[in-house]
Formats: structure tokens, sequence, C-alpha cells
């Protein structure tokens, strides 16, 4: 794996940063370079030691997490991977918004079986890191818009690491058509969705909701998959309804992506749209085949803007994807396609 990953660990907590530091040097291709035990000393040991990775908490003294990441990112943007408690959720996305690369919840209990999930969730973020893109910052708010009540142009998208920030500038570049449905199936823990779902609510005219068992899909509204459970498109009496079903011991990822476009390809056929974004591992390849099987668009971001080009990377080297397409293109090409699916329908 060449030189080992160097990491940085900022947090106020004596006890986590022994903890963190323990979690992270259990592998040898990881070396913690140093800690830090408040954002003003952290920013300096970055600048100064240059770390692969920063682990970071958002409650500091001196100098808070989210003065910290703006600071950061207009000086030295290096990966940074938040530290959160279920507690402070609204806090981990408008850390995301500022540059984070990505979150782990801390364990609400601390037992020899959550330390071992949170060491190999720790691992797998930072090794995810070295792949990290620095990119440019999100663009402004949505506008406000009101839907005109025509049928709902369906919309599936799937995301995990770098996915939060980069929905939201999906739905920035589709705001023009709000009238579109989208649903998204992002890997997240079950406790931060509903947060996510409410703060995307928050900034534009689309409707975001964590989706609910028996939803109908409504025009201008997004559904986000709630953690630990799956999203899936049916069709019933004629109308389209989401479900949630809760995973089965063969699952890898819940929400999956791949379960999500094999639902939309099933019903919706040649009109099914299926978007892989940012994200570790292959979850979603398998949905790009079933969509393009029926004729339904297939897009990947492009390996540009791609924070991990992982799942979109997969989804390309099935042959199925159609469109490959820089993060700020693609919302904007969808709306696209919504209006001319709209005029075709005369609508």
């Amino acid at each position: 794996m060449g030189r080992p990953l160097t990491v940085l660990v900022i947090d106020d907590s004596a006890t986590n940063r022994r903890t963190l530091t323990t979690l992270l040097e259990s592998s040898n291709d990881v070396q913690v370079l140093d800690w830090a035990g408040d954002g003003e000393e952290g920013l300096k040991k970055v600048l100064d030691l240059k770390p692969d990775v920063v682990t970071l908490d958002l409650e500091m003294p001196r100098l808070g997490g989210h003065t910290f990441l703006r600071l950061l990112m207009r000086a030295s943007p290096t990966p940074v991977i938040v530290i959160s408690s279920y507690a402070h959720k609204s806090d981990v996305f408008k850390a995301l918004e500022l540059g984070a690369f990505d979150f782990i919840a801390k364990p609400p209990r601390i037992t020899p079986e959550t330390l071992e999930l949170l060491r190999r969730e720790l691992l797998d973020k930072v090794f995810a890191a070295r792949h990290v893109k620095s990119g440019g910052r999100h663009g402004a708010a949505l506008r406000s818009a009101v839907f005109s009540g025509e049928a709902p142009q369906v919309i599936a998208v799937g995301a995990s690491t770098g996915g939060p920030p980069a929905v939201q500038r999906l739905l920035e570049g589709l705001a023009s058509e709000p009238t579109a449905s989208v649903l998204v199936s992002q890997h997240m823990p079950s406790q931060f969705t509903r947060a996510f779902a409410e703060r995307l609510d928050r900034i534009g005219p689309f409707t975001v909701t964590e989706a609910c068992d028996g939803d109908v899909v409504a025009p201008g509204h997004v559904y986000i998959a709630p953690g630990g459970r799956h999203l899936v498109l049916t069709e019933r009496a004629g109308r389209m309804e989401l479900r949630t079903p809760g995973p089965v011991p063969a699952d890898k990822y819940a929400p999956s992506v791949d379960r999500l476009f094999e639902s939309a390809a099933e019903v919706l056929g040649s009109r099914a749209v299926a978007v892989v974004l940012t994200g570790m591992g292959a979850d979603g390849a398998q949905g790009v085949r079933s969509v393009r099987r029926e004729g339904g668009e297939t897009w990947a971001e492009s390996e540009d803007t791609a924070v991990v080009f992982g799942m979109p990377k997969e989804a390309i080297a099935t042959g199925a994807v159609t469109r490959v397409l820089a993060l700020d293109a693609i919302g904007t090409e969808l709306a696209l396609l919504v209006r001319r699916r709209r005029q075709a329908a005369g609508q």
C-alpha cells in the first residue's frame, strides 16, 4: 500500500484522543502524527505537519469545528473526518457543507463490539481519504419555485461517502424543474437520515422528507431512504408508491442503491433514470445494469468531481452507464431531461 497514511487527531477529550489513536494504529498502514486538544492548536499542527487526514471533534474550546473547517479549507484543503455524537446531527451537515470529507457517529455505548465497528468504519474512511479530490465549495441556495401539479418524472439517486453535499448540489441544478420526484439512497446511519432530509427541505423548492412505507410519489418531492432500511419503488392501483423494507442478512448495504435502481427499472422501464454519485464500494453497479436493460437512462459522476471514485467507477465499468458527467452538470442536465419529457408528454 506504500507509505502509511498520516493522521492528526483533534479532540478536546484525552480519552477520545487515546481511543482514536489506538484504533487508527491498529493498522500498520496508518500513522498518527500527533493530536491537538482544540481547533486553534489543531489548525497550527495541520499547517505544520501536513497530515493526509484529520479526525475532528466539532465541539472544542478556543476554536470550534466549523470555524476550524472554514480556515483550513481556505489555507490548506485537507480531508477531514468528523467524529460526532448522535445529538448533534445538524452540526454534522454544516461541517460537510464547509468541506469535511465524511463523518462517523460515536457509538452511544462503548463495548468491545461497538469499538470494533468503530475501528473498521474509521479505517475504511481514512483509507478512502487517500483518493479524495480537493474541489470547489457548494453553490448558492436553491431558489424558490412552485410546482404545477403534473405527473412526476422520477429520478433515482445513489451515493455514499461524500454524498450529502453532492445530493444537495444535484438538487441545486435540478431546481429549475422542481416538478421532478427524486428518490435518494444515501449510505448513512439511521439516526441521521431524517436530519439530512430536514436540512435539504429548508433550502430549496423541493419538499424533502425521510421516506415512509406507503408514501405516494408526488411531483416536487424528494424522498430520502431511511438509514438501515431500503427504499423501493412500487406500483399499486395505477400510482407509484414507496416501500421501506428492512435488510436481510445477505444485504451488504441498507439502504441499497442496487435495490432502489432495480425497483425503478421494474416500475418505470425505459423512463427510469438512475444516477450514481460519489462513494466507496460497488453499490449501484448491478442496479445500472437493470435500468439499462429496460432502456432507461444511467448516469454517473465523473472522476474529476467525485470525492471518492468508487461507486461511479464500478458502475461505469459495467458498460451500462450512458453518461458520465461532472457533479455541477448533473442537476442541470437532469433538468433539461425532465423538461424534454414534459414537452413530449404535452405537459
